[in-house]
Formats: C-alpha cells, sequence, structure tokens
C-alpha cells in the first residue's frame, strides 16, 4: 500500500471491505472499474467515481479499469469518448494506456444469453414494451406471466438468433430472463436482457441488430475482467439482486457491487439530458462553458485536477445521499491556486490617475512578489509613471463611513501596491456628473520597500501604468443557478441565474501578461484568479474569473 495524506483518514465502508477480502484471501488482487456511457461529458459528480476507484486501485496495488458501455449506439459518439479519455488523463490517472468497451464483449454476452436460455431461464417475449409494462404489476401486486414465457428452449434459440439477424422490427421482440413475476423486487420480476435496434454501432457496425440491456452487461462485463469490487451510486442498490443473479446462474467470476451516496452539489445540477439541454437550448456556450460542472467547462475556468481530487477525498464516501455545499469545492480551488497562481495587477474598471508632481516622461520599474506562499516564484518588475489607472471602486467622492472607508478620496492618502504614497488633490467628471480623471501627489521617499517618509496609510490599491498596461476581456462567471438546489424545481429554467455571465471588454493588466497561454492561471491581486481562455489571440488575451478570493468555506470550517 502507499503512503497518502488519504491513508491517515479513519478507513470508510468500502476500505473496510477490501481490507477484509484481502486479509481473508478472497481477493489477492484488487480491481475496480469507471464504466461511464459516451453519451456525454463528465461533470463533477462523476469526478468523485473517478477519484474513488482509481484511488482505491493505486492505494492498494491493483488496477483500474476504464471500460466504456457503449451499449446504445444511437446516443454514443466519438467525441464523447475523447472527451471522457482526455478528463481522466486530466486528472492524472493510468488506466493502462488502452480503455475497454462493453462491446469487445458482445460475442461472449451473446454466448452467456444463449447459456440461459438453454437452461431455461430466459425466452423471448413477443410482447410490446407497454404490455410488459402494464403486466408488470406494482410493488403490492404481482405481475402476470407472459402468454410466451414458456416457448421451448429450441423455438427462443431460434427467435434469438433471428433477432440477431435483423429479422425482426424494432420493439417487436425482447429476450428476458425468467426469474420471479411475484418478486417483490420490481427489477426481478422478468427484465428485459436484449432489444432490437437497428443502429451502426461506431466500433461493430452492423454486425448486431440487438444490444445488451445494462442490467444484462453491467455485471457481466466486471466479470469478464476479473473486477472485485464494482462501485455503484445507491439508485443502483436495487440492481444488485438482479446483478447477483446473473452471475450466480451463469457461473462466472463473483464481482461485488458495492454502492455509495452519490455527490449532489448545491447550486448545480448534474443530470446529463439536463446538462444537454443547457447546450442544445443555446443556453450555455457548448459542454465546456466555464458555468457547466463538466470537467472540461470547470477545466477551462481554471480549476485544478489536484483541487478536484482533493474535493472528492474531503468530502467522503457515506452510505446516505445529502447535498454538499459548493463552497467546499471552491475552498480546495482556492486553496490550491494559493499556492500555484503567481500575482499580477488588474484593473476591471478604469479610472485614471494622474500623479501631478511625478516627472512626465519618467518610467521606473517597481519590483513585486510573484506569490507570497511561494518563494520559489520569485520577484518581477512592473512600470510605474506619472499616468495610471486605478479602479473605479477605488475612488469616493463622499464615503457613507469615512472612518471606515480606507481607499483614495479627496484629501486621502494611500498606497499604491508596490508604488508610492498618494494624496488625492482633485478630481474631475464629465457632463454625466461621472468621476473620469483623479489628481494625485505623490511622495518620493515613500517607495516601497525604501520608505523613510513615515507616513502610515491603511489602504492599498491596485493599478497599472496607462501607457504599457495590456488590454484584456475578462469574463466574470457565477453560479449557473440561483437556487441551492435548482434540481428540485419543476423547471429547471426558472432557477437560471441571470447574471451567471458578465463580459467586460476594457479591463487594464500588467503588461507582463502577455507571455501567458491559454490554460495559465494567475490572481489578479485583490479580485480572485483568473485564467487565460482558449478564445484568446494574439492580439487579445480573454480571461475567465476563475473564482473569487472570499471564501465562506474557511470561514465556516
Amino acid at each position: 500500500m502507499s503512503t497518502t495524506d488519504t491513508d491517515k483518514k479513519p478507513l470508510n465502508f468500502i476500505e473496510q471491505i477490501i481490507e477484509e477480502d484481502l486479509r481473508s484471501g478472497k481477493h489477492k488482487q484488487i480491481v475496480t472499474r469507471f464504466p461511464p456511457e459516451p453519451n456525454g461529458y463528465l461533470h463533477i459528480g462523476h469526478a468523485k467515481s473517478i477519484v474513488l476507484n482509481f484511488s482505491l486501485a493505486e492505494k492498494y496495488g491493483g488496477r483500474c479499469n476504464l471500460r466504456f458501455d457503449d451499449t446504445n449506439p444511437e446516443k454514443e459518439e466519438q467525441k464523447y469518448i475523447d472527451a471522457i479519455i482526455r478528463d481522466i488523463e486530466w486528472l492524472g490517472y493510468d488506466y493502462g494506456g488502452k480503455p475497454f468497451y462493453a462491446s469487445d464483449y458482445f460475442d461472449i454476452l451473446y454466448e452467456y444469453a444463449i447459456k440461459l436460455i438453454k437452461a431455461g431461464k430466459a425466452y423471448v417475449d413477443d410482447q410490446t414494451a407497454e404490455e410488459i409494462s402494464a403486466t408488470r404489476g406494482t410493488p403490492s401486486v404481482p405481475g402476470k406471466e407472459s402468454p410466451w414465457r414458456n416457448r421451448s428452449v429450441e423455438e427462443n434459440l431460434d427467435l434469438f438468433e433471428r433477432m440477431k439477424n435483423g429479422e425482426f422490427k424494432e420493439g417487436e421482440r425482447v429476450l428476458r430472463a425468467k426469474i420471479d413475476m411475484a418478486s417483490p423486487n420490481m427489477l426481478l420480476r422478468d427484465p428485459a436482457m436484449y432489444r432490437i435496434k437497428h443502429a451502426r454501432h461506431p466500433r461493430t457496425g452492423d454486425k448486431w441488430h440487438i444490444y445488451p440491456m445494462y442490467d444484462f452487461a453491467h455485471g457481466q462485463c466486471d466479470s469478464i475482467e476479473g473486477v472485485t469490487h464494482s462501485l455503484c451510486t445507491l439508485e443502483f442498490e436495487n440492481h444488485r439482486p438482479l446483478y447477483n443473479w446473473f452471475i450466480e446462474n451463469l457461473g462466472i467470476f463473483p464481482s461485488r457491487q458495492i454502492e455509495f451516496a452519490r455527490l449532489n452539489l448545491s447550486y448545480t445540477i448534474t443530470s446529463k439530458r439536463k446538462l444537454l439541454q443547457l447546450v442544445e437550448e443555446g443556453i450555455v456556450n457548448g459542454w465546456d462553458d466555464p458555468r457547466m460542472p463538466t470537467l472540461s467547462g470547470m477545466r477551462r475556468r481554471g480549476f485544478t485536477a489536484a483541487a478536484i481530487k482533493q474535493f472528492s477525498h474531503d468530502v467522503g464516501i457515506a452510505k446516505r445521499e445529502n447535498l454538499i455545499d459548493v463552497a467546499r469545492l471552491e475552498h480546495a480551488v482556492r486553496a490550491d491556486l494559493n499556492r500555484k497562481a503567481n500575482r499580477v495587477l488588474g484593473i476591471l474598471q478604469p479610472l485614471k490617475l494622474v500623479i501631478e508632481n511625478y516627472p512626465e516622461d519618467k518610467v521606473e520599474m517597481v519590483q513585486a512578489v510573484n506569490n507570497p506562499e511561494n518563494e520559489a516564484a520569485g520577484k518581477r518588475e512592473i512600470p510605474f509613471s506619472r499616468e495610471l489607472y486605478i479602479d473605479r471602486n477605488d475612488f469616493m467622492e463622499n464615503p457613507p463611513s469615512p472612518r471606515k472607508y480606507f481607499r483614495l478620496g479627496p484629501e486621502r492618502m494611500v498606497r499604491l501596491k508596490y508604488g508610492y504614497i498618494v494624496k488625492c488633490t482633485g478630481y474631475e467628471k464629465d457632463a454625466d456628473g461621472n468621476v473620469v480623471l483623479v489628481k494625485c501627489e505623490y511622495y518620493p521617499e515613500s517607495k516601497s520597500g525604501q520608505d523613510t517618509s513615515g507616513i502610515k496609510v491603511k489602504g492599498t490599491l491596485s493599478w497599472v501604468s496607462a501607457a504599457q498596461a495590456e488590454k484584456v476581456e475578462v469574463r466574470l462567471y457565477d453560479r449557473l443557478f440561483k437556487s441551492e438546489n435548482p434540481a428540485l424545481a419543476d423547471d429547471f429554467h426558472t432557477e437560471l441565474n441571470p447574471d451567471s455571465l458578465t463580459v467586460i471588454e476594457d479591463a487594464l493588466v500588467e503588461p507582463l501578461v502577455k507571455e501567458l497561454q491559454p490554460g495559465d492561471t494567475v490572481q489578479f491581486e485583490r479580485l480572485g484568479y483568473f485564467t487565460v481562455d482558449p478564445d484568446s489571440t494574439p492580439d487579445k488575451l480573454v480571461f475567465n474569473r476563475t473564482i473569487t478570493l472570499r471564501d465562506s468555506w474557511a470561514k465556516k470550517s
């Protein structure tokens, strides 16, 4: 076993099961798997499952398979497969370099079905899906047996082969397991194993006209791969008896299904169907929109793989559903970026400031710390001049609470970070009464790091030199939903946050940012963390606000 920070925590119930299985000799090696359907992009809920499965394999010296559940060719696309692989590699997990597919085992699964038919435990049913549903009964009322339930083995084998060969229409016949139409578990009431689909499969082409249902393929694929611990979310708990029934009646490797609570995150929707709606209706700009809870969206926004993995470990594994505060994820992102992201000076709402007693033609370089949390990050130089820009929010003519206001105003003094102390001597307004220019004087002996002025100020402002500043576009992202649990709404559209995106086209940042590349993240001092977006061009950088500096979770915890 490896020694990591997570090993120091008390064992969760899955780890307890694994350790007992290893101790008893039931298993020599642990094998887990992550089995996504390639019909959408991975989201933060999937991340919890990915981290759980791969981390357990790493901790106990086993392996974790990546296996695509590609049993529904009508909804599956190669772009989803590519995106899923990209996300798992971004998280830093090793799946052996070659993913598996349920379609790899279609021939074996077909033979398994034949075996059950020959054993009298599966039959071809001619009823429609509506008729099957109507005769399934209720939890308190037994279902009715199909009139085709007692077909001979020979007839079932013939019909099943003809289904495979494409001789029947979709919905005309289905292969069902013969279990118990009176079972209190509705899933054991002769569940469907195969349905007819005349759809071309991206990997097997037109070979198959029948495709296995999830409940039939899932456990058998686990067994074929020797998966020892098949970890599923709680909605599959009622499926476990069926999972076990197929394994026992086929006499194959006994993979064990274990359920845990899925990740439900506040202010977030993780339903793939609803996420697809957001994309198709143009509410967001694709699966990788930074407001989306997809891993590709979070990556584009600037969330780090390390933060997502740490968050997944921190929330832990539970047996009951609960709603996790999204502030916990945001805290993990801030904690990681605080150590990694270099600082820059940025102005979102520029207001010109002129230091009237500073030489007009002078430009000097002031020294700034790249990251106070990382000494190895070193220092940089920033141009300082007579004409600067500060943020419009950092100037107020008549502050409501003068004693608690430490920014710039008439006759007030502040320090320009890494630069000098300045005092406001006047300001100008436009015809609409908006302040458009602030006039100041500076104290030459107050230069940061060399201050001999003796002047004490409480306020420190960000700034950029007017002539050297880089004009950039900044996209301010907020939560996509305004309610804590939008999944409970009858129509999630009513819970959308109309202010989830604000675009600022004329923000100004110190010239150092010209060296940044898409995906690079920096902290705009006093404002938050910002990541360079792929939409950037050589002529203009585009920044996504990754996250603000305020950390409500850290204050609560």
